[in-house]
């Protein structure tokens, strides 16, 4: 059977080869721009890390070298390049970290005989020289060009702003603070010849203490936090007194009305130290007792009892202490009357 011997042969396999063409070229360009891409980013990072490890001056330094020299255009009538002009006029700046100068006139010694060009011309100079005012003052003064009685006057000026200004201050925040608007009247504040005075006054019906006692109640030393505050912002001196009505303690008892206005007076120290201010500042701290009352016709009212807070005035505070007291002038329009308090039996100040 000739079918059945080819059964059994295999299947020839067939590989069919087919030859591919190669891949175009695609050049290296790339290369290059990612070369480009990989240097800015280290420069970036260069520039980052110096930012970093350099001093403000080194930064200063750099700039200066790298800033443009200024130099003078202008045609000059001698012939040279700057004609006999410098180049650092008053109000240039070689570059932009130089500091500029600028001259700020004083007015001179008032003189007779101008006409009323000149009149005026001082009136702008005096306005300037109160725009000094303060230690700026005393600056301008180095030359001799300033009157001592216009600079007296200056800073007397000057200070009794900063002192209306803390005033106006400490009354905004006594009304920012609810549980403290109702004691707004308690706080009486005046200018005096010693400096601005802040007084925290009992009135009927509230006091800032327990009746005999020198633990003041929390809302007193809330409101001699916010007084801190107010005072904290001037470099002077403070003066603190207490004071009492004409109420007299029992016969023969070792604690009166010198002691309690001295413990009260002490106890307003600590709570303004507490509050923030320099012990440094605290120039007294003296109890009166009933000697100096805010009303000498009713020695037993409530509104004697109070504490008294003296932000003392720069001139006053740089007196000599050898100089002779003067003689007592009369009071302030508005202020109240000033009694002189008799020798103090007794410790009856603190310092």
């Amino acid at each position: 059977m000739a079918g059945g011997g080819g059964a059994g042969e295999k299947a020839p396999i067939i590989i069919k080869k087919v030859n591919k063409g190669g891949d175009a070229h695609h050049g290296g360009a790339w290369k290059v721009a990612y070369a480009d891409f990989v240097t800015a980013m280290m420069a970036f990072f260069l520039l980052l890390w110096l930012l970093n490890v350099t001093t403000s001056e080194q930064k200063m330094g750099i700039a200066d070298y790298f800033a443009p020299a200024s130099a003078s255009k202008q045609e000059s009538g001698s012939g040279g390049i700057l004609g006999g002009r410098t180049m650092s006029v008053p109000g240039s700046q070689m570059n932009a970290s130089s500091p500029e100068t600028i001259e700020v006139p004083t007015p001179g010694p008032p003189a007779t005989g101008k006409g009323d060009g000149d009149a005026d011309g001082e009136k702008d100079e005096a306005k300037q020289f109160d725009k000094l005012g303060g230690k700026h003052a005393i600056d301008a003064n180095r030359d001799g060009k300033v009157d001592e009685k216009e600079l007296q006057e200056a800073l007397a000026k000057h200070e009794a702003q900063q002192f209306e200004k803390a005033a106006t201050e400490l009354r905004q925040a006594i009304q920012q603070v609810p549980e403290l608007q109702s004691l707004a009247q308690n706080l009486v504040i005046d200018q005096t010849r010693e400096g601005l005075r802040i007084q925290l006054v009992d009135q009927e019906g509230y006091s800032m203490f327990p009746g005999g006692s020198a633990k003041m109640f929390p809302q007193t030393a809330q409101l001699l936090a916010l007084v801190s505050q107010a005072v904290g912002k001037l470099p002077n001196k403070l003066s603190i007194s207490g004071h009492t009505d004409s109420t007299p303690y029992a016969p023969g008892s070792s604690y009166g009305n010198w002691e309690l206005s001295t413990d009260r007076a002490n106890a307003s120290r600590r709570a303004l130290e507490a509050a923030g201010v320099d012990s440094g500042r605290i120039e007294t701290v003296v109890g009166k007792a009933d000697k100096e009352h805010l009303f000498p016709n009713d020695p037993r009212s409530p509104r004697n009892r109070r504490i008294s807070i003296v932000l003392l005035r720069e001139q006053n505070a740089a007196a000599p202490a050898a100089a002779p007291a003067p003689a007592q002038a009369a009071p302030l329009p508005g202020s109240l009357p000033t009694i002189p308090a008799p020798p103090v039996p007794g410790p009856a100040t603190s310092r």
